[in-house]
């Protein structure tokens, strides 16, 4: 008999306006609750939780609202940087947004009475992803629909600047080699840049369109996984540029592509939300079918927990979280 894999949230958080978008920090800050940010109209959201995965004495999730930083205008974008930490004195507190007024914006807080942001401008169109260089933390990256690539350094400067032939829709940075840079298109075209030399050296291509998201396996960083039309694609870069799976998953076009932090056959995509709910599915690569499936009212981002089997979502004035096996 087969189960159904149709689950309700595990946890939700409720939130003072619609969320646009949610982010883990994946970075070790030295703290045992996760930090994690949401972006609404016009807010960024800081807060810690704790699951009761991880922690035997919390009943289901505990929720703490750190700070809250007022934006001015819609968020789209947030990535953390490594630098953040909770056990230093004060603590660090380091993220970057993108927003519809295609700016970057770069805050530093300590929780306490430093609370700043500089302005990032250069993009002269959405900007659809950021991330920060993982090790220090002194670069950050960001692709847009102006079909560019651009590196920044903590300053504001731009220190490199790629044409790209469509629009960049996302872009993830080599966990260890810091020089590597991988970019994915609208296109189907996803390249890989040293950015030492400051030019790509290797390219895949989905042969599918439009390609809405991909990201970098970090547990094993020869996969690369998308989403283009209805259907996930996964590659293995040692072998072909063409994909070597896929299979057809949203009806309305899929959305996010991410895969788990702790698992590297686990996946999580979404899809637009269409007629119905947006649908939002965690897969498995020994599975031939979703491991679970679950539906947002008006769902928007995806984030896996750093190191559980944990994913985030965005809704109607909450958060919703839901969990899988391993």
């Amino acid at each position: 008999m087969k189960q159904d894999a149709t689950r309700n949230a595990a946890y939700t958080v409720d939130c003072e306006d619609y969320v646009h978008v949610v982010e883990f920090n994946p970075f070790e800050s030295g703290d045992s609750g996760n930090l994690i940010a949401y972006g609404g109209s016009n807010y960024v959201v800081i807060g810690t939780c704790t699951f009761q995965e991880e922690e035997a004495d919390v009943d289901g999730i505990q929720y703490k609202t750190l700070r809250t930083f007022q934006h001015g205008v819609r968020v789209d974008g947030i990535a953390w940087s490594p630098e953040t930490r909770l056990d230093s004195l004060p603590p660090i507190i380091k993220f970057c947004t993108s927003a519809a007024d295609m700016k970057i914006r770069l805050f530093t807080s300590d929780l306490q009475d430093k609370n700043e942001y500089k302005i990032l401008e250069g993009h002269s169109d959405f900007i659809n992803g950021l991330v920060f260089e993982p090790k220090e933390g002194q670069e950050l990256a960001s692709v847009s629909d102006d079909h560019t690539c651009r590196i920044w350094n903590l300053e504001g400067m731009q220190t490199a600047h790629f044409v790209l032939h469509s629009p960049g829709m996302s872009v993830c940075w080599h966990p260890e080699e810091t020089f590597k840079l991988m970019v994915a298109e609208k296109n189907g075209t996803i390249r890989f840049y040293d950015l030492l030399a400051q030019q790509a050296i290797l390219s895949l291509e989905s042969e599918q369109m439009p390609l809405m998201s991909a990201h970098w396996c970090l547990k094993n960083t020869f996969k690369v996984g998308a989403v283009a039309g209805n259907d996930w694609l996964i590659w293995d870069i040692t072998r072909s540029s063409y994909p070597q799976d896929k299979r057809p998953v949203h009806m309305d076009q899929a959305c996010l592509f991410r895969w788990s932090t702790v698992n590297e056959n686990l996946f999580a995509t979404t899809g637009y939300p269409g007629k119905m709910a947006s649908q939002f599915q965690i897969h498995h690569l020994g599975h031939p079918q979703p491991v679970l499936i679950g539906s947002v009212a008006v769902g928007s981002g995806l984030s896996w927990h750093r190191t559980l089997p944990l994913c985030a979502i965005g809704g109607d004035h909450k958060l919703l979280f839901w969990v899988t096996e391993m």
